[in-house]
């Protein structure tokens, strides 16, 4: 099993309603484009000053169907929407379980 895990931290041009929008594309993902066996998108809760904002933890039964979920273009049409526009940092591992 691989494990994908992305931080991001915002642009402060991105407002709670733009988050919000954001993290619903991010959630979408599982559905619209799949392949996953799980997927967790989250903001920070906000307890120690400097962290990023969100999380996005997936799971994915081997490698191959974590290429095609990164290649997918849905998924490659929610980065460019919905999260380089507002960016200003991000910090990504794959792993094996």
């Amino acid at each position: 099993m691989i494990r994908h895990v992305v931080v991001f931290t915002w642009s402060e041009d991105a407002d709670a309603a733009r988050r919000t929008t954001t993290l619903e594309a991010l959630r979408s993902l599982e559905q619209d484009v799949g392949g996953m066996t799980s997927l967790t998108v989250a903001e920070d809760a906000g307890l120690t000053d400097g962290n990023a904002h969100t999380v996005l933890i997936a799971d994915f039964p081997d490698v191959d169907a974590y290429r095609r979920y990164a290649q997918d273009p849905v998924h490659q049409g929610v980065i460019a929407e919905h999260v380089r526009p507002w960016l200003t940092g991000r910090s990504a591992v794959q792993y094996q379980l």
